[in-house]
């Protein structure tokens, strides 16, 4: 193996390309991505970025120097458009192909929008969606959020601290009911509500208006800005090679392999995780990281390949709080509060599938506190003794 090609330069590609080189890879990696910046850090766009805390040098992921350490064939600012598994060619958008021995896909996700976007609608992703935002949020301004997943509820925080007011609509019962249950759910709805953020669940939007939304019970809700937080869409367009299956992502086995010698890392990966026996595919900082370290082990030692079957983690700071999360908490059959106290902002869900423990989430708690859950989860603790252990 000569050459690795990466394509997608945020965290989960430049971790691959960090983890081949910490491996001992001394053979050629070229790392292509749409947008022309180095890479940068993404979750700190909806916190630290937009409350003006952070300026854009700071979310680099590398320093010039260390990038150039790597030894890397950057291609920045040029998106893959087609691939051919086939010839081991990877089609660019300037006309130019790249040729490789191995393939690693990383090129992430993209947010969802609804049709008729205008001036003062935005989404959330890159540098270049952050930073217009960021200048509109000031004192007395309104904002509307549609969707209350993790970056609808980040930046209706940091809005609120700014000034702003926000209203956030939801069209399930509670903000990231899909993610983390109803329960949880409304714990987090409670805690913006003391914050003055207008909550309105089963509050479908149907438009955006020349001056806000428009729910589907007709209902008009006016504001200065729009953030459209309604989930996010696999990059898997330019995947047009026939042996590749693409389904809500590029689907990979249990080594994160779609096809030989082509791996899927973070946003764009659906890969089967044996600890949990099903698909997924997780949007999360860490786990693109974590993914990466594995991807770039599988590919050096294609006879000793280890099925990659980790514990999903999740952050995200709220206010002054911070939420946590280990294990699968999507379809789960049943959700525990095992500690709750809204005034006190403390709480701690365990989530059930089947006879076994496959979930946690706390507010207000400390990593340490976590990590003894974090274990009966990867030992396959039954739901029975991790309750009597609770």
């Amino acid at each position: 193996m000569n050459r690795v090609v990466i394509v997608g330069a945020s965290a989960g590609g430049l971790a691959t390309a960090v983890a081949l080189r910490i491996e001992g890879y001394a053979g050629a990696i070229t790392l292509v991505g749409d947008e022309a910046d180095a890479p940068y850090d993404r979750p700190p766009l909806s916190k630290e970025f937009l409350s003006e805390a952070w300026e854009p040098g700071r979310l680099t992921l590398l320093g010039a120097d260390d990038l150039e350490t790597l030894d890397l064939e950057l291609r920045l600012g040029t998106p893959a458009t087609a691939l051919s598994t086939a010839d081991r060619e990877v089609m660019l958008g300037d006309g130019s192909t790249v040729a490789y021995d191995a393939l690693v896909v990383a090129t992430g996700a993209r947010p969802r929008v609804l049709p008729d976007r205008r001036d003062g609608v935005h989404v959330l992703r890159t540098m270049a969606d952050a930073l217009p935002l960021r200048e509109r949020l000031a004192p007395g301004r309104r904002l509307v959020i549609v969707g209350a997943g993790f970056v609808g509820t980040e930046v209706a925080a940091i809005a609120r601290a700014r000034g702003v007011e926000v209203t956030m609509l939801e069209s399930a019962t509670a903000p990231l009911a899909h993610e983390i249950g109803e329960a949880a759910g409304l714990f987090l709805a409670e805690l913006h509500r003391r914050h003055g953020v207008e909550v309105r669940t089963d509050a479908a939007v149907t438009e955006v208006t020349a001056d806000g939304v428009r729910l589907a019970d007709g209902t008009a809700v006016e504001s200065d800005d729009v953030l459209l937080a309604i989930g996010s869409e696999p990059n898997t367009e330019w995947l047009t090679a026939e042996d590749l299956k693409v389904h809500n992502g590029l689907v990979c086995d249990e080594f994160c392999a779609a096809a030989p010698d082509v791996y899927g890392v973070g946003d764009v990966a659906r890969w089967y995780n044996p600890l949990f026996g099903t698909e997924m595919r997780v949007e999360h900082r860490r786990h693109a990281s974590e993914q990466a370290v594995a991807v770039a082990r599988n590919l050096l030692e294609p006879d000793d390949r280890a099925p990659f079957a980790s514990v999903p983690y999740f952050w995200s700071d709220q206010y002054d709080v911070r939420v946590q999360a280990y294990g699968h908490l999507r379809e789960h059959d049943d959700a525990v509060i095992v500690y709750g106290d809204v005034p006190a902002r403390r709480l701690l869900v365990a989530y059930r599938s089947g006879d076994r423990l496959t979930g946690v989430l706390a507010v207000g708690q400390t990593p340490r506190a976590l990590r003894s859950w974090r274990a009966l989860i990867a030992a396959r603790c039954t739901w029975r003794a991790a309750l009597a252990i609770a």
